[in-house]
């Protein structure tokens, strides 16, 4: 009975590691560029990490202000820079925490150099950065810095074509 308990509760355990893995895919910057690239929707990338104050200030307002948007098709993708020992139990923990309800993915890459050009030319890799992307408007507005609310909602205005 105890062998069973046990294996049970490891059985548990990897599923519940494994739903936390898949519930914050790993992206590498050709990934984000496809999707950024194929997007048919208006599209609302911010840079975040958990670490930085700024960055965990502004999440609140994005999901607050994009979810007003979702009848225009407006989707929120929070891609996370933190660092590699926190993917993805610490990322996972620390959105749900915060009660977190956008969609979030993991950039794994180290050199900021090579992947924030990718992005925007004017990325200097500070964050909170935010893109945003309307394909069909030919819309396309980066921001290398955190954003207020007021600012957040014109720009989803332009993203709509408002």
């Amino acid at each position: 009975m105890k062998k069973l308990l046990v294996t049970v509760c490891f059985g548990l355990a990897l599923i519940q590691l494994n739903a936390q893995s898949t519930a914050i895919p790993r992206y590498k910057i050709s990934d984000l560029v496809k999707l950024i690239d194929t997007s048919r929707t208006p599209l609302v990338i911010n840079f975040w990490a958990s670490w930085c104050g700024p960055c965990v200030r502004e999440i609140p307002w994005f999901e607050k202000s994009v979810a007003a948007y979702r009848d225009k098709g407006v989707q929120l993708l929070l891609v996370s820079l933190d660092f590699a020992e926190d993917y993805p139990k610490g990322i996972a923990q620390f959105a749900q925490k915060n009660g977190y309800r956008s969609r979030i993915a993991w950039l794994d890459e180290t050199d900021a150099e090579q992947f924030c050009p990718k992005i925007d030319s004017s990325w200097d890799g500070v964050i909170p950065a935010t893109l945003f992307v309307n394909k069909k408007l030919q819309y396309r507005k980066f921001f290398g810095r955190q954003l207020t609310e007021a600012q957040l909602l014109q720009e989803l205005q332009s993203l709509v074509g408002l």
